[in-house]
């Protein structure tokens, strides 16, 4: 990644304009960080909050050059400067993706947004048709994807090397919501407090916020997607409304069987995020706490541990290392792949030529309906006791 192609076909950085992610929110600062993490992208605007006295006083604070009070007001004005935003990355509460990203794309702007994509499939679906009419680029932060050694079983699974899939079992546990802590609203963040509003954070909390995280990691690494699901959502804690705890078994496209569990009620559990994929020649195993190596078995051999930065990779997997063998790279960096590639795509785009064919290998508008998709069927099929197809619902 030494060579930035982002200014070899733009003469300049990516023009960003941020909106949401001031204040408490976690989520934030990572994205302002990756974005800028390879010097491809320079944050010049944003609106960092809904309330426009907090939205300039937070862009002082963070030093964002052009500070707004509203998203309207920011399109507005840098629409008419020689050195206005090219892009907006989209920080907000979940129920506001789709106004924003609407917004941004009627004006010409190219985005990435946090996921979910949206907080229901029908909005999802008018996102992605408002994508397809615009031609421009559209980036969901499914920032697990940006993983170097995620990216290397991808590319394993996409070369044959296991052979035809037969199995899949993706986990994310973590341990947030172990105890009752919507019994104190005074001590939560402001941050979880949207996000356990079904009006906000969607309908089903543990499956909007990590549920569309497994299950993009799951077809991401597979290539195929979630046909039908047979699943349990729900929450595990006595009294408690929002869901916390999701499971299900898959039947992919491709003809896998899959098993799938999330949960934010595992007490004491550390983000615990690892996925298996299995074929009749081999499998493969990650897990996000040693995410620098990828293990490879194979029946009657010893296991193979490929690690992050090795010339031996698949391109893919070398294109998303910056440092060689043995100094880790992690969060901040996987994310700032996605977005790496983001600018990449957009400085193609404007200046009227092709990207490198691997940063198109992000998740999109699409990925994020599939998601949600898959996490109304799991609903349906909670309601109802059976199967339940991820497209038709039926």
């Amino acid at each position: 990644m030494a060579i930035n192609p982002v200014l070899q076909k733009l003469g300049r950085r990516v023009r960003l304009g941020l909106i949401g992610g001031g204040g408490s929110a976690l989520i934030g600062p990572v994205h302002r960080a990756a974005a800028q993490l390879d010097d491809r992208i320079e944050v010049v605007a944003g609106v960092l909050s809904s309330n426009p006295e907090r939205a300039l006083q937070q862009a002082k604070e963070t030093g964002v050059r052009r500070g707004y009070g509203s998203v309207s007001d920011m399109i507005a004005a840098e629409a008419k400067m020689a050195d206005g935003i090219d892009a907006v990355s989209i920080a907000t509460p979940n129920d506001s993706h789709t106004q924003f990203a609407e917004m941004a794309l009627v004006a010409g702007l190219d985005v990435i947004c946090d996921k979910p994509l949206t907080n229901d499939v029908e909005s999802a679906r008018r996102v992605a048709a408002a994508v397809a009419q615009s031609k421009r680029v559209f980036v969901l932060t499914h920032n697990y994807a940006g993983y170097p050694m995620v990216r290397e079983a991808r590319a394993a699974v996409a070369a044959g090397e296991l052979g035809p899939l037969r199995v899949v079992h993706v986990t994310y546990i973590q341990g947030s919501l172990g105890s009752r802590v919507e019994d104190k609203p005074e001590t939560m963040p402001s941050r979880l407090k949207w996000r356990l509003d079904p009006a906000k954070g969607g309908e089903s909390h543990v499956m909007g916020d990590i549920g569309t995280h497994a299950h993009q990691l799951l077809t991401y690494v597979t290539g195929q997607g979630v046909a039908r699901v047979m699943a349990d959502v729900g929450s595990v804690m006595p009294g408690r409304v929002a869901h916390d705890t999701g499971s299900a078994i898959l039947s992919l496209t491709g003809g896998a069987k899959g098993v799938f569990f999330v949960t934010k009620a595992a007490t004491g559990a550390e983000n615990a995020l690892a996925i298996e994929v299995y074929g009749e020649a081999g499998g493969l195993f990650w897990e996000q706490r040693d995410a620098n190596t990828l293990r490879v078995m194979r029946n009657g051999r010893p296991a193979e541990l490929r690690t992050r930065g090795l010339p031996t990779l698949h391109p893919a997997a070398q294109r998303a290392a910056r440092l060689p063998p043995g100094h880790p790279e992690g969060f901040h960096e996987a994310f700032a792949n996605i977005y790496a590639d983001f600018a990449e795509l957009v400085a193609a785009r404007r200046a009227g030529v092709e990207p490198d064919p691997l940063a198109r290998d992000v998740p999109d508008a699409a990925t994020g309906v599939a998601g949600l998709e898959f996490i109304e069927a799991c609903l349906q099929s909670t309601r109802r006791g059976i199967w339940v197809d991820c497209r038709s619902g039926t």
